[in-house]
């Protein structure tokens, strides 16, 4: 299944409200599970803030530079950067007249960390001194009507205090939002030939009880030098045990030649096999293969999970990309194989 991007509110819309859950799996209560959104927005979270007392959130703006503050400080997160906000941490957003978009991601397990570099060694990825925590600031004021959402079990709660809740005017330990720009994932890619598995270009992790089993890996598809040789370079055909939602911050993905927009999703559930589609198919099976230069215009990625992702109201309802799930973009593969003459 293929979404198109979410379409800019014509009201005012803020962060909280622009943001719709699309599919997931697990239960809040059990701290066991994640749930996928969509966010589209064009309005100041003005006097309000939320929290999630369900899990960790990882944010991705694909348009729009979200201007975040927090308990502990402010962050600016633009597109092609990320940001994790864990549980239970206030926070509250602001967006540029131009609105924003973009993805989220909640994991009920567990936090997000660093996968290990296993036989990669010390260093590569996404490495520690990249990621950045929010600059110190605080407000004072009192006597006002402020509004706190607040996400409990997978449903949403309002209160009302007279003072912000960003009067932190300091703080002791290790809990504390981030911010990472992408571009300076360091990519470990094939030399010789073949692909690697896409393990190879997770940036964070968050597991779950069973060790090695991932509640959400996020991986990019990063720009990045393509010189496998008697390759068939675009992801190859497959299934497997994980579910793949999948979504693009800019540019065009290499297995998708056309239709999977910036600000769109699609969702490969597990044991359902998928591939490039046949226009890329075309061209790359007799591409000539010269080292190919970094695209810096594209960029994808994808909330990888060992859960299955159940759809909900909002992404079978909502710019539903109709030739994709009727498997249009597939039709017309030729049989190239030949039985050998016994």
């Amino acid at each position: 299944i293929r979404w198109n991007p979410l379409p800019m509110p014509t009201t005012p819309t803020n962060w909280v409200q622009g943001l719709k859950c699309y599919c997931g799996a697990g239960d809040a209560s059990m701290k066991a599970g994640t749930r996928i959104y969509l966010y589209a927005c064009n309005t100041n979270m003005t006097d309000c803030s939320f929290a999630s007392s369900d899990g960790d959130m990882l944010i991705v703006p694909e348009h729009g530079t979200l201007d975040i503050w927090t308990e502990f400080g402010k962050m600016t997160v633009p597109s092609g950067f990320i940001c994790v906000i864990q549980r239970g941490i206030r926070f509250s957003i602001n967006v540029p007249s131009t609105g924003a978009r973009g993805y989220v991601c909640e994991v009920f397990d567990s936090h997000f960390e660093l996968p290990p570099r296993g036989v990669i060694g010390a260093n590569g990825l996404a490495n520690e001194l990249d990621f950045q925590s929010p600059s110190a600031a605080y407000e004072d004021r009192d006597g006002i009507t402020y509004t706190c959402y607040q996400k409990y079990c997978d449903e949403l709660f309002t209160f009302q205090q007279g003072h912000s809740p960003f009067d932190v005017v300091a703080w002791h330990g290790n809990y504390i939002p981030y911010r990472y720009d992408l571009g300076k994932f360091c990519v470990v890619n094939s030399v010789s030939f073949d692909h690697l598995d896409p393990s190879i270009f997770c940036v964070i992790t968050a597991q779950t009880a069973e060790p090695g089993v991932a509640s959400c890996d996020f991986v990019i598809f990063p720009p990045r030098w393509m010189v496998a040789d008697k390759t068939f370079r675009p992801p190859y055909y497959h299934k497997n045990c994980m579910s793949e939602f999948m979504g693009n911050i800019r540019g065009t993905y290499e297995a998708k030649t056309k239709g999977f927009l910036p600000g769109g999703g699609s969702l490969h559930s597990h044991m359902a096999a998928h591939g490039p589609e046949k226009a890329a198919y075309d061209v790359h099976s007799i591409v000539d293969l010269k080292p190919t230069a970094p695209n810096h215009d594209h960029l994808a990625f994808m909330f990888e999970s060992y859960y299955t992702y159940k759809l909900t109201a909002n992404s079978q309802a909502e710019n539903r990309d109709e030739d994709y799930s009727d498997m249009k973009c597939w039709q017309g593969f030729k049989k190239n194989f030949v039985a050998p003459k016994k």
